[in-house]
């Protein structure tokens, strides 16, 4: 049975549902070049953990990308972002990549990454940057932005011809991927109950500067809109995606720019956010610029040198520690924070929750070498 969460129209299903009763279920379909949500992941340490909660698993190349879903029917072809956004006239190369497939429809989940000379992944802010509400998004110019090709990587398969994919397990999706894409548009995998092998390739994956891996369970259905337990992600950077809170006019040569950036986790009891410290390193003149003109469209209000805004911008932020801190009333903050990257592709709902920090810091205090800076 497919998820609430996977169909477009949820009103139009409640009254289908009301009215048709249980029998409205059997005749619900995926609706090609309609986006559905993503399914996300859980995390884990190691793989040898991902595994013992997994089982046999496929274990997949976990590239810096960004998450795209793409949709074809006949020649009409849309690209969506892991938020449902349309940006098929942003990214023509995705498009066109989906068009020359040998299919007659299909929904692809995958990523767009913006790949060097060598291979190699460029920085996240040159991919993110194609995927701008506005030129000049996450600090990059017009003709920089336009000027960054990106690649679509696809790993899952959730329609091909006719056929929703949806609730088959991943071996079978799998093989639709095979069918539909050729190898250099599918993400490297291997199937695999040993950790050690897995590790390998997460140690690989990380040399040639990718993320991590995902090791997803041979029996998972794919779980559209949830943090589904299939899933897990195992990746070694110290990375959170949080939520600017607040942002103040720099100095010196950053006069006239909005700089220093106040960050919050996200809190679902409170629906709100808890601060977790400040940073203002990482930032290119670029995407100082860019914020400024963000951070203003946001503002709140004003408070001496300090512009508060709305919370819905996300931004990935590296660190070396969580330390105990009294000046925050969550209790902790960042230690050597630096901005990664904006995520213009996630909104505040997809922020790193406090209880995910409660935990990294529980653990750095039981180890204190599990969150020093590499």
């Amino acid at each position: 049975m497919l998820l609430l969460r996977a169909v477009d129209n949820e009103r139009q299903f409640l009254k289908a549902l009301l009215t048709e009763g249980a029998q409205a279920l059997e005749g619900l379909r995926l609706q090609v070049l309609t986006a559905l949500q993503p399914m996300l992941a859980q995390s884990a340490d190691s793989c040898a953990d991902a595994l013992a909660r997994t089982g046999e698993a496929s274990v997949e190349v976990k590239l810096d990308g960004a998450r795209i879903q793409v949709h074809r029917q006949g020649q009409e072809v849309r690209v969506f972002t892991r938020n449902l956004r349309d940006v098929t006239a942003a990214l023509p190369e995705v498009a066109a990549a989906a068009a020359q497939l040998n299919v007659e429809a299909v929904i692809l989940d995958g990523e767009a990454i913006a790949l060097g000379a060598d291979g190699a992944p460029l920085p996240f802010q040159e991919t993110i940057s194609r995927f701008s509400r506005q030129a000049g998004t996450a600090g990059g110019a017009t003709g920089s932005a336009a000027a960054v090709a990106v690649s679509p990587v696809f790993f899952d398969c959730l329609h091909l011809d006719g056929e929703d994919l949806i609730d088959r397990p991943a071996p079978e999706r799998h093989a639709a991927l095979d069918r539909a894409c050729p190898r250099e548009l599918r993400v490297e995998r291997l199937v695999t109950d040993d950790p050690e092998p897995a590790e390998r390739l997460l140690e690989q994956t990380l040399a040639a500067g990718h993320e991590g891996v995902m090791v997803k369970s041979l029996a998972s259905s794919y779980e559209a809109g949830r943090r589904g337990v299939g899933w897990i992600k195992v990746k070694r950077a110290k990375t959170l995606d949080l939520v600017v809170l607040a942002v103040e006019w720099g100095s010196g040569r950053r006069t006239g720019k909005l700089s220093n950036l106040h960050l919050g986790a996200r809190d679902p009891e409170s629906g709100g956010f808890v601060i977790l410290g400040k940073t203002f390193k990482g930032m290119t003149d670029a995407m100082l610029d860019w914020q400024t003109e963000r951070f203003l469209e946001l503002e709140t209000e004003r408070q001496g040198h300090v512009v508060h805004v709305r919370p819905e911008q996300v931004v990935e932020i590296a660190f070396a520690a969580i330390q105990a801190s009294r000046r925050y009333p969550g209790g902790m903050a960042l230690r050597f924070a630096r901005v990664k990257g904006y995520r213009d592709d996630k909104g505040p709902a997809d922020a790193d929750t406090i209880d995910t920090v409660r935990k990294l810091f529980r653990r750095g205090r039981r180890d204190p070498t599990a969150l020093d800076s590499s």
